[in-house]
């Protein structure tokens, strides 16, 4: 061996065939598919077909499936992948599309995002912002919304909390035509919540985000 040249041990070379092995046998993972399948994607060698005019075949070879949608001079859509067999139908591909997509922006148009809006109070409030915040409630209450009501406690004042649930007992019975309270008054930390809802609405919705809002304003001590 020249000098000057490194040595190298035997495990040294196994460790590189190992590592040219991994990099030659890696295989990028599958891209995950965006929509169904149709025609020469479908990959199930069996499928239950229902045609063009809604009947029901049953359970046939994919080659017939997909002469039957070639002579109808349609598509054939996999459309419940996750059934045993999958489910497919013969339909034009363009339409099909067309239509999910149209049925998906309809849907969400209709739906209604409930917010949860917060008015933030002092227990000291004065008459003028009380009534500000108080028709800010009911404008609220008249979008669907759930309104919370939080009253923040300064130094002394934690002294006597007996009058932040008195103002939100008021709150709640000058409301009572258009809202209830889904929760008592209860003091979290500095401050006391209650949360009220419109008449019309009987239960927390899934998704429902809360969207903290300060209506009008208030004087600070």
């Amino acid at each position: 061996m020249p000098l000057g040249c490194p040595a190298f041990s035997l495990s040294m070379v196994r460790d590189k065939r190992r590592l040219d092995i991994t990099r030659r046998s890696f295989t990028p993972a599958a891209p995950v598919r965006d929509g169904l399948r149709a025609n020469g994607e479908i990959v199930a060698p069996v499928v239950h077909l229902i045609d063009a005019e809604g009947v029901n075949h049953g359970n046939i070879n994919i080659k017939d499936a997909l002469q039957m949608a070639t002579e109808s001079d349609l598509d054939l859509i996999e459309i419940s992948p996750n059934a045993n067999p999958p489910v497919c139908k013969i339909l034009d591909h363009g339409k099909y599309k067309y239509h999910a997509q149209k049925k998906a922006s309809e849907t969400r148009k209709k739906q209604k995002v409930i917010e949860i809006k917060e008015i933030k109070m002092r227990p000291n409030i004065d008459s003028h912002d009380y009534d500000v915040k108080i028709r800010s409630a009911q404008r609220f209450f008249q979008d669907g919304d759930r309104v919370k009501i939080s009253l923040r406690f300064r130094g002394r004042e934690m002294a006597h909390p007996e009058r932040g649930v008195a103002l939100l007992e008021k709150i709640r019975e000058q409301l009572s035509e258009v809202a209830k309270s889904e929760t008592d008054p209860r003091l979290e930390g500095r401050q006391m919540i209650m949360i009220m809802v419109p008449r019309t609405i009987e239960s927390p919705k899934p998704g429902a985000r809360n969207v903290n809002e300060e209506a009008g304003t208030e004087k600070q001590e």
